[in-house]
């Protein structure tokens, strides 16, 4: 579906809504071909995973549709409504370990002692094949594309897609997008194989995996044309814009493509026709809430300042009055009298406001400036996250673009050593882990 942001980025968008699937995310595609793929040995004894989210859902709930027996392995933090939803679908949900890496070891032990096929939520060769479908479908639907901007997390979409695309169309511009506070895939290229990377949490929780897969780096390396790594700012104010403009609720790591066009890292796009992937929709209320408002501060529509009136009767009507004649919405106030020493006829009220826009922000500041004297503006808001451009929808990050993003050329770094005629490698599945 074509995108309302083409007058803002200059670029002619088409979203490819894989979190419309019936379990939220793309991990259907690659799930629902793994279990077809079976053998009939295999389909008897079905089979295992580790995950905490998508994968679990995807395998749980076509493993039930196609009668083939699916366990998971989930860590105690997995989200209580996912773990409740793989039960519903038919999986044998399986309690353990504190985070992914412990529910793993499990998982393989137990595929060893079974008999089961441990199935790699990004690494396994069917699970990426399976995901090269939504590079087919895109090719079907639009067929003049000109590049294609997919989240990255352990390499097995990116893989997928970019192996069905360049065979099919070896011009189409393929440029992956990581959060910066996980940029494994980046690191792996840099590299030349994978490597750990140390994560820090991120509204793109999916995206967050410390070390790609094996046959994901080999096969997405020499096709990969572009990496580039994304702000959380810039993360929340996408899901915010997809909410605002497209009607359609997005996890985070789903939203990182439209954030890498949003900040501004791929002006070389402009004018041609991109299809952005939004591909997975699975995030929970609370979280969705908390990135509405960090994406509306990040935005400068959300702002929090300090500002000193009279302690007298009528101080802070008045500041309510500006305030209200400005048409700013006061979505939280607080009186802090203790804390002045100064002037005992004195009060910090500290406000969190809602404003229009970055020019209503200021608009609403210089209003303040001008009647009171003592003004704090908290960091964090419009003056910190925005630069001042006139465009009132969207702006570039202060910092320049090439601080920003990870521009890699693979004629001048190593490829992957497993590739062979850019084929996969066929590493066994205790490598893909």
């Amino acid at each position: 579906q074509r995108s309302q942001m083409f007058d803002f980025t200059g670029m002619q968008i088409y979203f490819k809504k894989d979190y419309m699937q019936f379990t939220g995310s793309f991990k259907e595609r690659g799930a629902r071909y793994t279990l077809l793929m079976l053998s009939p040995e295999e389909k008897v004894k079905g089979v295992i995973a580790a995950s905490a989210g998508n994968h679990a859902l995807a395998l749980a709930y076509h493993g039930g549709q196609l009668g083939i027996p699916v366990t998971v392995v989930m860590p105690q933090v997995a989200p209580i409504m996912k773990v409740e939803n793989c039960k519903k679908y038919g999986a044998n949900i399986m309690m353990h370990g504190q985070n992914i890496g412990e529910a793993r070891v499990l998982a393989l032990k137990i595929s060893k002692e079974r008999g089961m096929l441990y199935v790699n939520g990004y690494d396994h060769p069917n699970i990426l094949a399976g995901q090269g479908t939504m590079g087919l479908e895109i090719l079907e639907q639009v067929p003049d594309v000109n590049a294609i901007v997919i989240p990255v997390g352990g390499g097995g979409l990116i893989a997928g897609v970019a192996k069905a695309v360049k065979t099919m169309k070896p011009e189409v511009t393929i440029i992956g997008v990581e959060p910066e506070r996980c940029a494994s895939f980046t690191n792996a290229l840099q590299h030349g194989k994978p490597i750990e990377t140390k994560t820090l949490g991120s509204l793109a929780d999916g995206l967050t995996v410390p070390t790609v897969g094996v046959n994901a780096l080999a096969t997405a390396g020499p096709l990969v044309d572009k990496m580039v790594s994304v702000s959380e700012e810039w993360i929340a104010i996408s899901i915010l814009r997809l909410v605002e403009l497209e009607k359609s609720v997005v996890e985070g790591g789903g939203a990182s493509g439209v954030a890498a066009i949003l900040a501004g890292l791929l002006p070389e796009l402009k004018g041609k026709k991109v299809v952005v992937p939004l591909c997975g929709g699975n995030i929970d209320t609370t979280v969705l809430g908390r990135c509405l408002e960090r994406g509306l501060a990040a935005d400068g529509r959300l702002v929090k300042f300090i500002v000193t009136v009279s302690d007298r009767p009528g101080g802070v009507a008045e500041l309510t009055e500006l305030l209200r004649k400005l048409g700013v919405s006061i979505k939280d106030i607080v009186h802090e009298r203790a804390w002045i020493r100064n002037d005992i006829f004195s009060v910090e009220i500290k406000v969190v406001a809602e404003t229009r826009n970055i020019n209503h922000t200021e608009e609403m500041f210089k209003a303040l400036r001008n009647r009171y004297s003592r003004l704090e503006e908290i960091p964090g808001t419009a003056s910190e996250v925005n630069n001042g451009v006139e465009d009132t929808i969207f702006r570039s990050r202060t910092e320049s673009i090439a601080s920003r993003e990870s521009k890699l050329s693979f004629s001048e770094g190593a490829s992957p050593t497993t590739v062979v005629n850019g084929q996969i490698s066929g590493k066994n599945e205790e490598d893909c882990v």
